[in-house]
């Protein structure tokens, strides 16, 4: 298991920018490499606020944007277009202002769509998108993302596995339904943790005091049923990408500055 790397920003705006910059030269290397580039989306305050920092970024078209696969980390269980959809707030922070591949951008099921109500069957039509994805040098059921990214709720959630509930136990399926989430709406889809770990690289983003104490929870050998964000790892890097509101309680000692 890989050490979380911790990179301190002074404010979430100067987090977001930083986070975008790094995003970018991870895409544009990956696609150097092998043509193209696979990146997991995160929604919340700190997701869409990467993606429009990486909007405005002035290196925004080293991206080869027709070549860059899209997932997301969980999402809504709401009709398609709804507001409150990460997969909306995305394409308005970022996607429809490049010129993606349609094919390539893989949006979780709508509650709106083929599966109604079923968000079991959705979260099992997903698992069954990644696992197409997934060729012979990936590893398990899922591609080998370039780099998944999750925003970490104050009470230490990730994507929307929330400490205590099933999804967050699940060792088998790499995507699910989840019923009861504890914030609104109670119904959504999640990749789950075995899914998470498949990255190369996971980034978590935390801004602001009130994800102070989730840090510290995360970042203090809690285990991953109480506190997912200390379970979400990747299999090359694990970093974390906070300002100094999000920091402010963390022991100096834990972060080094990270290499870039």
């Amino acid at each position: 298991m890989n050490t979380p790397q911790l990179v301190v920003h002074r404010d979430k705006e100067l987090m977001a920018e930083a986070a975008a910059a790094r995003l970018i030269t991870k895409i544009v290397d990956a696609q150097a490499s092998r043509g193209y580039a696979s990146i997991v989306l995160t929604g919340g305050r700190n997701g869409n606020g990467l993606l429009a920092a990486l909007a405005s970024a002035p290196a925004r078209d080293a991206v080869d944007w027709a070549h860059l696969d899209l997932w997301w980390g969980d999402e809504r269980y709401l009709p398609e277009g709804d507001p409150d959809r990460n997969d909306t707030q995305a394409r308005a922070a970022l996607l429809d202002a490049v010129p993606l591949d349609p094919a390539r951008v893989h949006a979780m099921p709508a509650s709106d769509g083929p599966y109604g109500v079923d968000v079991e069957a959705a979260a099992a039509a997903y698992a069954a998108e990644l696992a197409k994805a997934a060729g012979p040098e990936n590893h398990g059921s899922v591609p080998s993302f370039d780099v998944l990214m999750l925003g970490v709720g104050p009470d230490t959630h990730v994507a929307s596995l929330f400490p205590e509930l099933p999804a967050v136990r699940e060792t088998e399926r790499t995507v699910v339904g989840v019923h009861g989430a504890p914030k609104p709406p109670p119904t959504r889809i999640s990749l789950t943790l075995p899914a998470i770990r498949s990255a190369r690289e996971v980034w978590l983003l935390a801004a602001g005091e009130d994800k102070a104490q989730a840090a510290v929870i995360a970042l203090s050998g809690a285990g991953e049923i109480q506190a997912p964000a200390a379970g979400a790892r990747g299999r090359s890097r694990t970093l974390w990408l906070l300002d100094a509101a999000a920091a402010s309680q963390l022991p100096r000692s834990l972060y080094p500055p990270a290499s870039a």
